[in-house]
């Protein structure tokens, strides 16, 4: 058994927080964690702290169980100690390089009876590597040590950072299938793309990020669940992104929308988008809110936060003519002033919307692809037959969201949290010059909400549209966007 209780510890200066307790019992049939998150996200550290590395500044760390650890830092500590031997001449010693064989007899004398020997050095490959010294072996190669050495150590509990790197194509494949079928030890391996996730393996799945565990899988996932799970995570977690175009008049009918240059719908507005002053909303008797000025302009994008009631919707309804103080507030919309004759259409051609309302409404029986192309059409559900252009950018989107596979499937068969991932991809198909987003991350899981909170900060980062974000939780917060309007400072 290995368990961690909540607690920080310090490795390599850096302080990793776990926020769930991690428990490893392998008195039964072996159990696996699966760690994923980007680079620098803390999965290493989680792993060293696993292993007893580090220094614990606050809860604790109970084991009795014999832990084996595969990492890089236990790859760079045993070159290192046997570069230390190596340097035994000043003691008038002639040096002699350990072999493989002695590395493998130093930790289990009989090695050649365990188990697993034939079947992982069949796996790796490494039988001819055996009289070598270990430091004439290849990054790879002593890789492939390692892992031997954690197997032969009758290690009960395996941790694994990266198990295939360094690995050849041909290793990698027999290693993985060695992973699923062995049943000497619990394992722990980390992952940052979806290829570290070894075929047909269950695992409970743990995502960190900023150095601390974010989200853990009620129980054990299958190969399917953890690739659907972690497809569009990884997808949204790409440095590299590029927000699909939208459509203009030279390639209604195909061309690649993705790469043209090509002026958005932003570039063509007045450099003020919305303007309103001593704006008010009033029902019989009562002030929802009053002297509330406003202006936003391209590119500043606006987090309006407030209490339940202060007025977050109507402000937003406003804004998209669906609430009648449109007409009696002094409210310019995209350079037109509201109420001198203008149609609305005038003005809801300029903004996506995703809200509650609109995911609740959102009950037609479309696929995945179609309901991203029906933010062109402002429609729910798709009632014209898609251009080749339209498709084209639906699975740019999709591609965008890790849902690429999915392009087919019933929306309604989705997640929640991957329908409003679309829904959010729906509202910025055409690149409005607002965009508005009303409590996107209602009803989501943490892992669901910290997929949506990457999705809203690449479309921040885009600079195609004007980001209008409703919230209510500053853990919601969204780092491109650094204006805040608080409604309760209006309120009566």
């Amino acid at each position: 058994m290995l368990y961690l209780s909540e607690f920080q510890t310090k490795l390599s200066n850096q302080y990793i927080t776990p926020a769930f307790s991690i428990s490893l019992c392998t008195e039964n049939a072996p159990s696996h964690f699966l760690i994923a998150g980007k680079n620098s996200s803390g999965k290493s550290l989680l792993i060293s702290a696993l292993a007893g590395n580090g220094k614990v500044v606050s809860g604790s760390r109970e084991c009795n169980s014999v832990v084996a650890e595969v990492s890089v830092f236990k790859q760079q500590a045993l070159i290192e100690e046997e570069k230390q031997k190596d340097s035994a001449d000043i003691l008038d010693v002639i040096a002699q390089p350990t072999s493989v064989r002695e590395l493998f007899a130093g930790i289990n004398k009989d090695y050649q009876s365990h188990r697993y020997y034939n079947e992982l050095a069949s796996a790796l490959r490494i039988e001819h590597l055996l009289d070598n010294g270990f430091l004439s072996l290849s990054t790879g190669e002593t890789r492939k040590i390692i892992i031997m050495l954690a197997w032969l150590s009758n290690a009960s509990i395996i941790l694994l950072d990266e198990p295939f790197e360094g690995l050849d194509v041909e290793a990698i494949s027999a290693f993985s299938r060695f992973i699923v079928s062995q049943q000497q030890a619990s394992l722990v391996l980390t992952a940052n793309k979806l290829a570290d996730i070894p075929n047909n393996i269950q695992a409970q799945l743990i995502v960190m990020d900023d150095l601390a565990i974010t989200w853990k899988s009620e129980g054990k996932l299958s190969y399917t669940d953890l690739r659907s799970e972690l497809s569009t995570w990884f997808a949204l977690e790409s440095d590299d992104i590029d927000v699909p175009h939208a459509l203009n008049a030279n390639d209604k009918h195909g061309g690649d929308s993705k790469h043209k240059k090509q002026n958005s719908e932003l570039d063509l507005l007045p450099h003020t988008l919305i303007q309103l002053k001593d704006g008010f909303v009033r029902f019989d008797e009562r002030t929802i809110f009053e002297k509330l000025n406003f202006t936003l302009y391209k590119n500043e994008h606006w987090q309006i936060t407030g209490p339940n009631g202060s007025g977050k919707t109507c402000l937003l309804q406003m804004f998209t003519g669906d609430n009648s103080h449109c007409y009696t507030n002094d409210l310019t919309m995209f350079g037109i002033k509201r109420g001198t004759g203008e149609s609305i259409w005038d003005i809801k051609k300029h903004i996506g919307i995703m809200s509650n309302a609109l995911h609740m409404q959102y009950k037609v029986n479309a696929s995945v692809e179609h309901v991203i192309i029906s933010g062109f059409h402002d429609s729910i559900g798709l009632y014209t037959r898609p251009t080749l252009a339209e498709r084209m950018v639906a699975e740019q989107w999709l591609e965008v969201l890790g849902l690429k596979q999915k392009k087919n499937t019933p929306f309604q068969s989705l997640s929640f949290g991957d329908q409003r991932l679309v829904l959010i991809a729906r509202s910025m198909v055409k690149h409005p010059a607002v965009l508005i987003l009303d409590e996107p991350c209602n009803g989501l899981d943490d892992f669901n909400r910290q997929k949506a909170l990457k999705l809203i900060d690449i479309l921040a980062k885009a600079g195609t549209s004007t980001l209008l974000y409703v919230n209510h939780h500053a853990e919601e917060r969204i780092p491109s966007i650094q204006n805040t309007l608080n409604m309760k400072d209006y309120n009566v």
